[in-house]
């Protein structure tokens, strides 16, 4: 039984169609596949934005053919390069009645080099007179129809190479992303931190409340995780001896998929000795509005309707404090567990009953109650020492946190520590998250015994920071969803005859 559709069997027609063209081109030795390089001297940008000097001076570009019009022995095509798109003005008396007949063969999608002079029509478009039009590649499926494009988000994301073709402001958005990362790396190179690489595949996957891929090495009998994050690694080159560290690179968590999360993801984390959170917090604010600067021209920025001031001091308060402003509810004043999981119970907040503690339900009370207020840029600090498995302890309260993490519409961009540095107090705390594991917390941290060694040998006063970058890249190209700033987003795979 024949279950292709009409639009499928249309699709493989027009296919099959292109193919014979290709075959007639390989038969008459004219294979444009064989043609390993094409000297191009211009860029379609550069052509356009500097029009006097290119006019009536000879270039050569090349590009993918976007669109045609044959008027019998003229006709016009546009090619897209890397840059944008530029039109040409091809005749048979240019290029004689073989090569003339040859590029009326061409279809959208297939990549020509072009030669000519450069030269403005009648209605003022800066055009290239071909006096000579190579295939370079022969496109064997149809693009998306002008009119509609491609749409369906979902193929979108599946086919980003197409994507990229046809919805030009795609392009825009990744461009920007290289632009944001290359700032961030030069804002901490001038602030001398170095670049290092750690570990991605590893015996423990540490350094964050996550669930790991698990993976299994062959060679040496061995099951190992990819990492969920790198700071035990750069933690241990501040106990080596390097002041400032930073590592901008890929992590992998195996947990949901969301507008805000994907399995696979881009992260920047540095450490610097001598430091605490406040440092941090100095150094989010100065490193957003270099960037938002740099790049946007001002700190104040629209993100999905609602406008964003990145400039100047971002609010900070404490989570207590906060929890406090928008339910009146104030864990100062509540200081044993059974307490807080009676106000817990009363706002409709179930426990885990692996968690049944003030420093939990006070974080539960946080994001349940607080996170979709915080608009505007805030720090938000001094987190229970529950969730902090690896912060140092407030000297004047041991039952929180030197930690804040920072939210900007709603959402948070990043986490920071002043890095607890007592071996003993660190031991005892990742004994308390394996119970934890035990208990069925799988996100739960994992005991690194390593680490704990490494500590024994001194690390010094460390502050910590780690930025969601895809986040932060939404934030600055206005992106609804994780998806569109990840050039190949994490997809489930469909059948696809």
């Amino acid at each position: 039984m024949n279950t292709e559709s009409n639009e499928e069997l249309e699709l493989n027609r027009l296919m099959q169609v292109r193919k014979d063209k290709l075959k007639e081109l390989q038969e008459a030795g004219k294979d444009p596949f064989e043609i390993t390089k094409y000297d191009r001297t211009e860029f379609s940008n550069q052509i356009k934005e500097n029009f006097a000097k290119f006019e009536n001076q000879d270039v050569s570009v090349a590009g993918r053919i976007m669109a045609k019009r044959i008027m019998g022995k003229a006709s016009f095509c546009t090619i897209q390069d890397s840059t944008g798109t530029i039109q040409s003005y091809v005749s048979v008396n240019d290029l004689g009645e073989e090569s003339y007949k040859a590029f009326k063969t061409y279809d959208i999608g297939d990549i020509i080099g072009i030669k000519g002079f450069v030269f403005k029509t009648k209605t003022e478009e800066i055009s290239i007179h071909a006096k000579e039009v190579v295939l370079l590649a022969k496109s064997l499926r149809d693009l998306p129809e002008k009119f509609h494009g491609l749409k369906d988000t979902d193929l979108r994301y599946r086919q980003r190479y197409v994507d990229l073709i046809v919805n030009p402001e795609v392009k825009n958005t990744f461009e920007m992303r290289s632009k944001i990362i290359k700032e961030m790396r030069n804002f901490l190179d001038s602030r001398n931190y170095m670049e290092v690489e750690t570990p991605s595949l590893s015996t423990i996957a540490g350094g964050a409340a996550a669930r790991p891929f698990e993976t299994y090495h062959n060679a040496l009998s061995l099951d190992m995780y990819l990492r969920i994050a790198p700071e035990l690694y750069l933690k241990r080159l501040i106990v080596g001896g390097f002041d400032r560290v930073y590592e901008i690179g890929k992590n992998f968590r195996n947990e949901g998929i969301d507008i805000r999360h994907n399995p696979e993801f881009t992260s920047m984390e540095l450490y610097a000795a001598y430091q605490d959170y406040q440092d941090m917090m100095n150094l989010v604010e100065e490193m957003f509005q270099t960037i938002a600067e740099k790049l946007l021209g001002n700190t104040k920025i629209t993100y999905q309707g609602t406008e964003i001031d990145l400039g100047g001091s971002w609010k900070r308060i404490s989570m207590i404090d906060a929890i406090k402003e928008v339910t009146g509810i104030d864990f100062n004043t509540i200081n044993s567990d059974e307490e807080a999981l009676a106000i817990a119970k009363e706002k409709g907040i179930e426990m885990d009953k692996s968690k049944q503690t003030r420093g939990y339900v006070i974080n539960e009370f946080f994001e349940e109650f607080v996170e979709e207020t915080l608009i505007q840029p805030t720090f938000i600090y001094d987190y229970p020492i529950e969730v902090s498995p690896l912060t140092k302890k407030k000297p004047s309260d041991g039952r929180l946190t030197e930690r804040f993490e920072f939210f900007i519409g709603s959402r948070e961009y990043g986490n920071a520590y002043s890095e607890l540095n007592d071996p003993i107090d660190q031991y005892e705390r990742f004994l308390a998250q394996v119970k934890q594991r035990e208990a069925g917390d799988d996100e739960a941290n994992m005991m690194d015994e390593d680490f704990v060694h490494s500590l024994e040998y001194g690390l010094p006063p460390t502050g910590g920071l780690g930025i969601g970058v895809d986040r932060m890249i939404m934030l600055f190209t206005n992106s609804a969803s994780i998806r569109d700033v990840i050039l190949f987003p994490t997809m489930k795979p469909i059948n696809n005859a």
